[in-house]
């Protein structure tokens, strides 16, 4: 018995097409900064600055000279309290935490947001006293040895030193001074580190060392670097943030997004003036 008989031919339709991905999930918050402004004395450096940095991320900052980037980076670990005019205006949170609620203890917060400078400034002592000086001024009770060896693995200058670890460190190559600095910071056991044109110094071979090593650290830290080398923005970081100056020369943020949408798709006509090199 055929029961398909006299029965309209039935036509069944499968799509085929893929759901949209989704995208990756972005990581937790670490800084958070709503309406923040820096002012020396009666100057407004920088303005309303609203953006956030995200955990075990390199954010760079790029932008011209004299618009404030450095003032913002020495805001999240409050090294702006050191200068006497310097204050700051509206609201920078860590892990949720207002930065500069008076409660809060600034030597603390600088052991947990270590710094690297723009030029090396190792101490005049030996490589392993350098490493050695945070920790031993905090108090820290674990094996020194230990603490100066993982330091200087992380900053990939173990190697290099293990053999003269009491020799000078003022003996060094300019790269490997500021590996050093870079190991000195991590000893202090921080979970940020700010690093401020941290290879302007430097020669091309020891700039992409450092570059290496900023991937291999923000495994375990979320660090921001300011730097005038657009490049070096574009290869090292996760996200990057765009500045420069009003007609009040107060620096503030044109865009801030992740760095492959700045240097290929950016928002706003000035960030693609700045990354093409139409003005600087």
């Amino acid at each position: 018995m055929d029961l398909t008989k006299d029965k309209p031919p039935v036509t069944v339709e499968l799509d085929l097409t893929e759901p949209p991905a989704e995208p990756p999930a972005l990581p937790p918050v670490v800084f958070d900064a709503k309406d923040l402004n820096v002012f020396y004395g009666a100057f407004r450096a920088v303005g309303d600055v609203n953006l956030e940095v995200r955990q075990n991320e390199v954010t760079a900052f790029i932008g011209p000279s004299g618009c404030g980037k450095t003032s913002i980076l020495r805001c999240f670990n409050r090294m702006n309290d050191l200068i006497d005019i310097a204050r700051i205006e509206g609201t920078l949170t860590y892990h949720g935490v207002d930065l500069y609620d008076p409660a809060v203890n600034s030597v603390e917060v600088r052991r947990r947001i270590g710094m690297v400078f723009q030029k090396p400034n190792p101490f005049p002592k030996s490589i392993y006293d350098n490493v050695a000086y945070g920790p031993r001024l905090a108090g820290v009770k674990a094996d020194m040895d230990t603490v100066v060896e993982r330091a200087l693995h992380k900053a990939a200058l173990w190697d290099e030193v293990k053999d003269r670890l009491k020799a000078s460190a003022m003996g060094l190559s300019g790269g490997q001074q500021q590996r050093l600095c870079i190991a000195r910071a991590i000893a202090c056991d921080p979970e940020v580190i700010l690093m401020d044109e941290p290879c302007s110094a430097l020669d091309p071979r020891s700039t992409l060392q450092i570059e290496d090593l900023m991937a291999e650290l923000k495994r375990d830290y979320t660090i921001i670097i300011v730097t005038h080398n657009m490049q070096q923005a574009a290869r090292a970081s996760d996200a990057t943030v765009f500045m420069t100056m009003g007609e009040d020369r107060a620096g503030f943020v044109v865009e801030h997004g992740r760095t492959i949408d700045i240097f290929t798709n950016p928002r706003n006509q000035l960030t693609e003036d700045y990354v093409s090199g139409r003005f600087g």
